[in-house]
């Protein structure tokens, strides 16, 4: 197979339609969630959540959970129907990362081709000031793509990353029918009552 019939084949766990990350239509039975429009996140025990503001926009564009020492930030974008955009957008981070300065390195994971970054952060007067370690893991679903972004304990800890593991498949996403070009943000709306307010990034 060449790279360029890779890079638009579905990345997903063989068992995603059953185990998550779930399309609505392949929800079985009813559960408890928090509605955040795109996506659909059961409620659990020490659990924070909080949504992420687009400052130049206003706009809502993910969604970050914390548990457990661990981190989860939570992207939804619309994707072809019969193709996936993991391989190319993982492709887009490597080159990103690197041109920063920072450094990746992919593997294997659960749920398929992982990237682990070191990425450099940048002071307000544009001078390095150390890094941060990320694991990027994605799951293209039907006409849907699910990034998720994990930091803390879950970097090193066996069962924190099988928490944050599990946290990512008790996702379900809502694609509904407005069209919307590859790698568009799902639109994200604001939950009632139970999510901490919305921050700027």
């Amino acid at each position: 197979m060449s790279n360029d019939a890779y890079a638009s084949d579905k990345s997903a766990p063989a068992d995603r339609r059953t185990a998550g990350p779930l399309d609505v239509s392949e929800v079985q039975g009813v559960r408890p969630y928090i509605d955040f429009g795109s996506m659909r996140i059961p409620s659990r025990e020490n659990l924070q959540m909080r949504l992420e503001v687009e400052e130049s926009t206003q706009r809502i564009v993910a969604v970050s959970m914390d548990f457990a020492g661990s981190s989860l930030q939570l992207q939804a974008f619309a994707a072809p129907k019969s193709e996936g955009i993991w391989h190319e957008i993982r492709s887009q981070m490597r080159d990103s990362i690197k041109a920063q300065g920072g450094e990746t390195e992919e593997r294997v994971g659960s749920f398929g081709p992982k990237l682990l970054a070191k990425i450099p952060l940048i002071d307000e007067a544009g001078i390095k000031s150390g890094h941060r370690l990320a694991r990027f893991i994605g799951v293209d679903g039907p006409k849907w793509f699910l990034r998720g972004v994990i930091g803390g304990a879950a970097l090193n800890d066996a069962k924190a990353a099988a928490d944050i593991d599990d946290l990512f498949r008790s996702v379900v996403v809502v694609r509904d029918d407005v069209p919307l070009p590859p790698k568009d943000l799902l639109t994200l709306t604001i939950p009632g009552g139970t999510v901490a307010p919305p921050r700027s990034i």
